[in-house]
């Protein structure tokens, strides 16, 4: 067996950890990017629903209304359900995430993250450029759409109340909506059209564009297992299947299962998932759906992608291993066949994957406070395609010395001690 050696280890290679790991090779570190798979973005960074949310400023909270927490605990919610066989595991983390959940706490996070917001899309359009797949963008934004006058009356309120924050968008009546949308069908309340947010037609296909970047720059892709890091003298060192890897740094950016390394080293750190599932339809006739849809009262998203048309789901909190149990796609089918004309299923089963949660709904950026060389680079939430390379540039100049673009102490792990 020989030694590897490198600048820094980058651990997982979905949307997070490709940036991250471009972003210190921008900056002239020799780097190692480790996966369990042969290729990029094959786990969390495939199964989203494409947007590069830059019109998302307020995280997703635990609700505070007494009605829709009913429902939640009532299993009848569309957009939210539990495993009753893992409430048990669940349920610490849930408490935690209502409490954060508390108003000003969550107006506080969306202060914190906001400058990463408002970067994500940039940080994109840099990396695509240079990747060579402008293909793969649209610049179309996406439609959030309401059954219900008073889920609309309080979507419009938000609405009103991002403003301020630079958020952008057009409200819709049902005949602005039939214009955007023609071959959708049903009566809203109405919409909104939030306009400047990127959408991505193949997110898998970008975490391997990146990837593909960062190899011809230089960079190694290697397949091991994460879970062998250890720390060595002068730096870490993770066993591979030939070859041994040995740098000075390593980044832990391996989304839902991040907690297989940091656990072991003595890290108690609130990482949970929200699983969620999809599946690709082929339209039917010559239907054409021209933006990403989520149909908010319904709790699903239909999205245009090259692999078909995307059903995605809601939050299902169970624990992460466990079997899948896609009812959410089972009951959102029949209501999404009566939006949008859907014809034939594209896969043979659903693809289910999982959200890496910290119960403040930001992700944990910046050093591990107690291991020399060991940085924290997960807990993306809802948004690891949106922030993936924003976080990784902010990762990268902490890492190398360079004033950040945006503070990162909201992101720190210490916020949990």
């Amino acid at each position: 067996m020989t030694d590897l050696k490198a600048d820094i280890l980058v651990l997982g290679a979905g949307m997070v950890g490709v940036s991250a790991a471009l972003h210190l090779q921008q900056r002239g570190r020799d780097v190692i990017l480790v996966d369990k798979h042969e290729l990029a973005g094959e786990e969390t960074s495939y199964g989203n629903s494409g947007m590069i949310e830059c019109a998302s400023i307020f995280p997703y909270m635990f609700p505070r209304n007494f009605g829709e927490i009913f429902r939640y605990a009532m299993n009848r919610a569309p957009a939210v359900r539990y495993r009753p066989a893992d409430l048990p595991a669940v349920l610490p983390w849930l408490v935690r995430y209502y409490l954060a959940s508390a108003p000003e706490r969550a107006q506080r996070g969306a202060i914190g993250v906001l400058p990463l917001i408002r970067r994500s899309l940039i940080e994109h359009e840099a990396l695509i450029a240079e990747a060579g797949v402008p293909e793969l963008l649209r610049r179309i934004g996406w439609i959030k759409m309401f059954r219900s006058e008073a889920t609309f009356g309080n979507a419009a309120r938000d609405f009103e109340r991002a403003g301020p924050y630079g958020v952008k968008g057009e409200i819709l009546d049902n005949k602005a909506i039939a214009q955007r949308e023609p071959h959708l069908s049903g009566e809203f309340a109405g919409a909104l059209h939030f306009t400047e947010p990127g959408f991505v037609l193949d997110p898998g296909g970008l975490a391997k564009a990146y990837a593909a970047l960062f190899k011809r720059k230089g960079g190694r892709f290697l397949v091991a297992d994460a879970t062998t890091l250890e720390q060595v003298s002068g730096g870490w060192r993770l066993r591979a299947a030939d070859d041994a890897v040995v740098a000075r740094e390593a980044v832990v950016a391996l989304g839902p299962w991040s907690d297989l390394v940091f656990r072991p080293l003595g890290y108690s750190i609130p990482l949970a998932v929200k699983r969620g599932y999809h599946l690709h339809f082929k339209p039917r006739g010559n239907a054409v759906l021209n933006h990403p849809v989520l149909d908010s009262d319904q709790g699903f998203v239909l999205a245009p992608m090259n692999q078909g048309i995307r059903l995605t789901t809601g939050v299902e909190f169970a624990r992460r291993d466990a079997p899948p149990t896609p009812l959410q796609l089972k009951r959102a089918l029949p209501r999404a066949r009566a939006l949008f004309p859907l014809g034939e299923p594209i896969d043979a089963t659903p693809w289910k994957g999982a959200r890496p949660c910290l119960p403040d709904m930001l992700p944990v950026v910046g050093k591990a406070p107690r291991h020399a060389g060991l940085w924290f680079d997960f807990g993306h939430q809802h948004h690891g395609l949106t922030l993936g390379p924003a976080t990784g540039r902010l990762l990268a100049e902490m890492m190398t010395g360079e004033a950040p673009f945006a503070d990162p102490s909201p992101f720190a792990v210490e916020r949990f001690d």
